[in-house]
């Protein structure tokens, strides 16, 4: 079978890190870089692959299968919608849009012209994610209950050089909540509402720099979530799960699900429970559930090709990235507000 040929608009660093993927994936060729910048020119020539200006400009000859959209997050829409147009399945990066009423067109257009849309949401893809959702939906947690998460660390000073860094939108709720608020839908299902709070205590920044949220689950379950962007510690994803090298690796927790009969930690996929006797006085087993680690972002490529063939269904469609996108306007509403915000049914958010 002939590999899929895949276009990645934007060659920033999340469109290079996709480059790498699509030209180490088998199944995948990259075929082009669309880009109306100079930088995105000179990376098409260094990688060697043709370099357009924009969608139109590409010949009907050349014409890719599916295109990845790295492009800014003001700019999602705007690029999904042409790919739409035009009949391409597309990979938008996370976040699908940078508003809720802004996604909502993407993903009726998508639907209306049957158009694959997936989103950038590539933790799904994580192997040790999929075990640890079949450890859930096996039961061996009794009942759900609640859970909690982090994401802890510190974003050094040149971060923030970037002027869009610092103001509302560039914060840790959208660039970096919005991956655990994913996986916690992934993991236990709908929220249906949120309380929040944020600050800004220390930059002083318009971009919020640490934010609590409890969430509500559509069965009841209770899940508190805490993200800083200024605090020094071992907790959070990047630094636990190992998925990007630049990170240093600990060996901690970033999250916890806790049921009737036993508790999980994400990314150790440690399960504890009682071998017998149910109680805070019986003796606790430690589990340590075995997965074969895979590159997500690898994987999401490998799956973008599976769709794009018709082999399989998205498993982060535009309606999935829109509920999360809904999930996170909700924190900052709740935050703003001080009251708790409602969430709609997931088919209601795609109306």
């Amino acid at each position: 079978m002939s590999p899929v040929k895949i276009a990645i608009m934007g060659a920033g660093l999340i469109g290079r890190r996709h480059a790498a993927q699509v030209m180490a994936q088998p199944a995948a060729t990259l075929s082009a870089i669309v880009d109306p910048a100079s930088a995105g020119r000179t990376f098409a020539e260094e990688i060697g692959v043709a370099w357009y200006p924009a969608l139109d400009a590409i010949p009907a000859s050349e014409r890719p299968n599916g295109v990845i959209v790295a492009t800014p997050n003001q700019l999602h829409v705007e690029n999904g919608l042409e790919l739409v147009a035009a009949g391409i399945p597309l990979l938008v990066e996370k976040p699908i849009a940078d508003s809720v009423a802004g996604a909502r067109k993407l993903v009726a257009a998508a639907e209306q012209a049957k158009v694959p849309l997936l989103v950038g949401h590539h933790r799904r893809h994580n192997p040790m994610i999929r075990e640890a959702r079949e450890v859930i939906t096996a039961g061996r947690l009794g009942r759900v209950l609640t859970l909690s998460g982090q994401f802890w660390l510190l974003k050094p000073d040149g971060y923030f050089a970037a002027e869009w860094r610092r103001q509302e939108g560039g914060g840790p709720v959208l660039l970096n909540l919005i991956h655990d608020i994913d996986l916690f839908r992934y993991l236990c299902g709908e929220i249906v509402s949120v309380q929040a709070q944020s600050s800004r205590a220390v930059r002083g920044n318009p971009a919020e720099e640490t934010a609590v949220a409890l969430l509500r689950f559509a069965d009841g379950t209770l899940g508190t979530i805490s993200v800083s962007d200024t605090v020094v510690s071992p907790w959070s994803w990047e630094l636990t799960a190992g998925e990007n090298p630049n990170f240093p690796r600990q060996e901690q927790s970033c999250y916890q699900i806790g049921g009737t009969h036993g508790s999980l930690t994400i990314p150790q996929l440690e399960l504890w429970d009682h071998p017998g006797e149910r109680g805070w006085e019986e003796p606790l087993r430690r589990e340590r559930i075995p997965f074969a680690p895979e590159d997500p972002l690898q994987a999401q490529i490998r799956h973008f090709c599976a769709v794009i063939r018709g082999e399989e269904a998205p498993l982060v469609s535009g309606r999935e990235g829109l509920a999360t996108l809904a999930v996170i306007e909700a924190v900052k509403q709740a935050a703003r507000s001080g009251e708790a915000v409602a969430l709609p049914a997931l088919q209601e958010t795609a109306a």
